[in-house]
């Protein structure tokens, strides 16, 4: 298969993704290296439809990436993940539109396009966690313990075109990352951006019914095939604090082999899952609407009982 890569500068030498181009080179396949932020990209001739099988993204949010992505997919072309579910969960303040919506245990959510607008959230919401809309890999995420120190948080996110913040969910300082590739679930834990003296080694872990459940719901929901989802256990709960596409599968076993395979599954199927009004009518996260993509596709390895819970979340 002949595939495209778009890789933004600081993915170059990163695991995810040279491992997964170096596997599917090894495995005879064609794969081309477009840097869509380190190159001018004459766009009408960089898209053309049956150039490659299949385009994938691992670039950073709000990078120029995922115009070309979007631009790939408008010319009928293969994106993975699906370019739409991409823009659906990179905008944070869309994503917990879309996930609240749909029954997503996330926190509500505030948006300001002017950072001095956060001032009118209630004294009542606080702790606050504040943070940019397009912001990724824990970048720029503060928490913000009284209204009075807000002002300093805003300092520091100067510049930033859209802020969001949620209320504190209170927890141990361990984040829960939930990987999901092709609809095979890995769960980690790892310390809390908000936590960074807390001492916690990430290493991978049991994943249980009722995250699992929910990490499953996240693909459904947004459309994705490869994703991760930052879970945290508050009081009332496991709550989800993020949602992103492509990310390092830090701590899944055979990493690079297991997401060439999906990558090349995928690809072979067409098009990826979208999301919708109706989630029943969508395929599975990983399990494509035609006869084709399901047999070309691994089996989601979810236990009968998450699956069964997924059905009465719906």
């Amino acid at each position: 298969m002949k595939l495209c890569f778009l890789v933004e500068e600081q993915y170059r030498h990163d695991g995810m993704p040279v491992e997964v181009i170096g596997r599917l080179t090894a495995w005879g396949h064609q794969v081309d290296v477009v840097r869509p932020g380190g190159s001018l990209l004459r766009m009408t001739e960089t898209v053309r439809t049956g150039a490659h099988d299949a385009w994938v993204l691992k670039t950073v949010s709000g990078g120029p990436g995922l115009t070309l992505l979007e631009a790939a997919a408008s010319a009928g072309m293969t994106t993975v993940n699906d370019a739409r579910s991409i823009r659906g969960v990179r905008d944070k303040a869309l994503a917990a539109a879309i996930g609240r919506g749909r029954g997503l245990p996330l926190p509500p959510t505030y948006a300001a396009a002017r950072p001095e607008l956060l001032a009118e959230i209630p004294e009542s919401e606080y702790p606050l966690v504040v943070k940019p809309a397009d912001g990724s890999s824990g970048r720029g995420v503060h928490l913000v313990p009284t209204p009075d120190q807000l002002a300093a948080t805003l300092t520091l996110l100067a510049g930033e075109t859209m802020l969001i913040a949620q209320p504190y969910v209170a927890n141990s300082g361990v984040d829960i990352k939930v990987y999901s590739v092709a609809g095979e679930l890995y769960a980690t834990e790892r310390r809390s951006p908000l936590h960074p003296d807390h001492a916690v080694r990430e290493r991978r872990v049991r994943l249980s019914a009722e995250v699992a459940a929910i990490a499953a719901r996240v693909g459904l929901v947004y459309g994705l095939d490869l994703y991760g989802v930052d879970v945290v256990l508050g009081p009332d709960g496991p709550v989800v604090v993020d949602v992103n596409d492509f990310p390092s599968f830090r701590q899944v076993p055979d990493a690079a082999a297991r997401v060439a395979r999906a990558v090349l599954a995928l690809a072979r199927a067409g098009t990826a899952t979208v999301p919708g009004d109706a989630l029943e009518a969508h395929p599975a996260p990983g399990v494509l609407a035609t006869a084709e993509g399901r047999a070309a596709l691994p089996r989601p390895q979810i236990p009968a009982q998450v699956a069964a819970a997924v059905g009465k979340t719906g």
